[in-house]
């Protein structure tokens, strides 16, 4: 679709994408609806700004599909099985998401169509995309990373700065609205249960990740160490030439990058990579100064976002150069403190169970604060893992009863202490018993493996809670 005057166009939601995607299109000549859920004062707030700009905004009513419409373009978190996508489907009308409508914007008006080096995976994904945005800044080249990372796609492609290339996070469900995405180069991380009740089943979750290799025209990135990654790079269908390109915590095969005497090299963008290897940059060099350690996920990121920007013909040295100055986003395996000789360490980002299995993994001695929403996942696999580890744990949210009983099955011989509560004042408790298990040389841990909504408005706040009790532990 290239003449968009008076195009009858849905757009299903408010909020971050559903506002910019109805002035956009508004801009453009088309004729806008807006269809929303919600009917509060913040919603009402946001239609007296679009209607004013000519756009019709109906709250209350997400479900029926307005007559005469022509494409739907809808927020990310919408599901499928939506009445009103079934309705859009049983009249032909195509669903498209901002992603989507991203991708047909680009280019216009004669602006150079920048290339998008592409990341999606269960967990580390935003993280990898601003180390690779890093490096690219770190070549002299003008990037942003945008996507799901919250800086608007619309805006990267409409707006007045001009990119060299993208760095574009994208999550699970903005892969299933955008059918005809096609990267330079792109990287599925890794891939672990997660949304399964958005997408009805973990097949339909990997499907919708593996769109993100689809119509690659140089690299498509996948981990070593996780199969389900390299079979959908084997089941996609890109561009002649494009290559399979793995990342190891390992010595990397020919046609990978990995590590080697704590040296991060290539073995897949150099001549003659069966007998060469170029060293990227040191382990050192990856994550905050005075970190005191790298935890082994955070490598895996920083070869992945090494293997994209290799992709796209970036010099070894930027990788250096682009992982020294990389700073980690906050409540990712962040140090908070240390009192009385315990480290308290926020990582309430692992939202579910592979991410929480990754912190787990990175300290040898650990009270684990767990729980909150569950999401459909269970946990037994994930407490046998790091059983070894447990010093203590406790427990808080509306699921926690799935970690109690997987504990009870796998380490009954840690010491678990079950909070009743669901309010945001648990936190303070939760902290303060877990100092009461801990012993000198032990990791308190927030990594809920679990998301944050039943006690938090997100794990943003969730993640302020634990460091606001931590400083009272030291007051």
């Amino acid at each position: 679709m290239t003449d968009w005057q008076g195009k009858h166009v849905t757009v299903a939601g408010l909020g971050v994408s559903g506002v910019p995607a109805a002035k956009v299109l508004s801009g453009l000549g088309a004729k806008v609806t807006v269809v929303d859920d919600g009917d509060d004062e913040r919603a009402r707030t946001q239609a007296e700004e679009l209607e004013a700009l000519g756009v019709a905004v109906r709250l209350g009513d997400g479900d029926t599909l307005p007559d005469g419409t022509e494409l739907i373009v809808t927020a990310p978190g919408w599901r499928p099985d939506k009445p009103l996508f079934l309705a859009a489907g049983r009249a032909g009308v195509p669903v498209w998401g901002d992603v989507e409508l991203a991708w047909r914007l680009r280019g216009r008006g004669g602006r150079q169509a920048a290339p998008w080096l592409a990341v999606t995976g269960t967990n580390g994904k935003t993280t990898t995309v601003r180390m690779l945005a890093s490096i690219l800044e770190a070549a002299g080249l003008r990037t942003a990373a945008v996507g799901n990372i919250g800086v608007s796609l619309l805006d990267a492609v409409l707006g007045g700065e001009q990119y060299d290339v993208l760095a574009v996070e994208l999550s699970s469900y903005q892969l299933h609205w955008a059918p005809s995405v096609r990267a330079h180069s792109a990287a599925v991380l890794n891939l672990a249960p997660d949304h399964l009740d958005w997408h009805g089943s973990m097949e339909a979750y990997a499907a919708d990740k593996g769109r993100i290799y689809e119509g690659n025209r140089v690299a498509c990135v996948y981990n070593a160490a996780d199969k389900a990654t390299e079979d959908l790079v084997r089941e996609a269908d890109v561009v002649e030439g494009c290559r399979a390109i793995g990342f190891t915590l390992g010595t990397p095969a020919p046609s990978q990058l990995g590590v080697v005497d704590d040296i991060l090299v290539d073995r897949a963008f150099v001549e003659n990579r069966h007998r060469n290897a170029q060293e990227l940059a040191e382990i050192s060099d990856i994550g905050a100064a005075g970190a005191r350690s790298v935890a082994p996920h955070n490598i895996a990121n920083a070869l992945a976002a090494a293997a994209l920007a290799r992709a796209y013909g970036v010099p070894a040295a930027a990788v250096r150069d682009g992982l020294r100055v990389f700073t980690p986003d906050a409540h990712r395996i962040a140090h908070v403190a240390d009192v009385d000789g315990v480290a308290y360490v926020d990582d309430s980002k692992a939202t579910n169970t592979h991410a929480a299995q990754a912190s787990l993994a990175s300290y040898e001695s650990i009270v684990w604060i767990a729980g909150g929403l569950a999401k459909g996942a269970t946990f037994d696999e994930l407490v046998a893992q790091a059983a070894k580890r447990l010093r203590g744990a406790v427990l808080i949210g509306a699921d926690r009863a799935l970690i109690r009983d997987a504990l009870a099955r796998h380490a009954p011989e840690v010491p678990v202490v079950d909070l009743d509560r669901t309010d945001t004042g648990a936190m303070l408790q939760a902290v303060q018993e877990a100092r009461r298990l801990a012993r000198p040389g032990d990791t308190v841990l927030l990594a809920p493996a679990c998301a944050s909504m039943d006690m938090f408005a997100n794990y943003i706040k969730r993640g302020e809670a634990f460091a606001r009790a931590v400083s009272e532990l030291g007051a």
